[in-house]
């Protein structure tokens, strides 16, 4: 990206996405605060047609400030990471993550419940940033993808089902959107998107 003729650093990049996706979570959480939470019902609704726009909104919405506050320092962390080594391929990751995401939660999750949150991106960017060095054969990422695995990877136990009101299935299916976006994205085609 150029600004007036000056190309804008990759780092300088996934930092101004992340800090401004971050802006629009409290932003909306304000917004949701105002409204007595009635955005929250845009969350994802396993096998409702209306459950199916919480795949595209569920990630934006929190149950609360402390929700929120959990999920903001490590969307900053790790999806500032996921970006700074090729924005493109960051932003696809995230896609990936987010799509799939959602339609787990869609088609596994119990009836008659209400997923939200950004957790299912952190999870996804976990796992993304965890194993993608290891496919693409990189040293730099696989000890990136350690410390990744060291400061975060014991929220991966969020994955197993266990505490009332969290969405395990979010988490399950962010991660495994993880996996599938690095493995995805390491493939040769898509050196492009660095």
């Amino acid at each position: 990206m150029e600004i007036r003729g000056r190309e804008i650093p990759v780092w300088q990049q996934a930092a101004a996405a992340t800090g401004l996706f971050t802006a629009l979570l409290w932003a909306i959480e304000i917004v949701d605060t105002a409204m007595s939470h009635r955005l929250d019902q845009y969350g994802v609704q396993p096998r409702s047609g209306e459950g199916l726009l919480g795949i595209v909104f569920a990630p934006f919405l929190h149950g609360g400030w402390d929700h929120l506050i959990s999920n903001s320092v490590p969307v900053l962390v790790l999806g500032f990471l996921t970006l700074a080594s090729g924005l493109l391929r960051g932003l696809a990751a995230t896609a990936i993550i987010w799509v799939v995401g959602g339609v787990g939660v869609w088609l596994v999750a119990g009836g008659n419940s209400n997923h939200i949150g950004a957790s299912g991106l952190v999870f996804g960017w976990i796992v993304y940033l965890a194993i993608r060095g290891v496919l693409n054969q990189k040293l730099w990422q696989i000890v990136l993808g350690v410390v990744v695995l060291f400061v975060y990877g014991g929220v991966l136990w969020g994955v197993l089902p266990g505490q009332p009101g969290v969405s395990w299935q979010g988490h399950l299916f962010g991660a495994v959107g993880g996996g599938l976006a690095a493995w995805v994205l390491s493939r040769e085609r898509f050196d492009s998107l660095s």
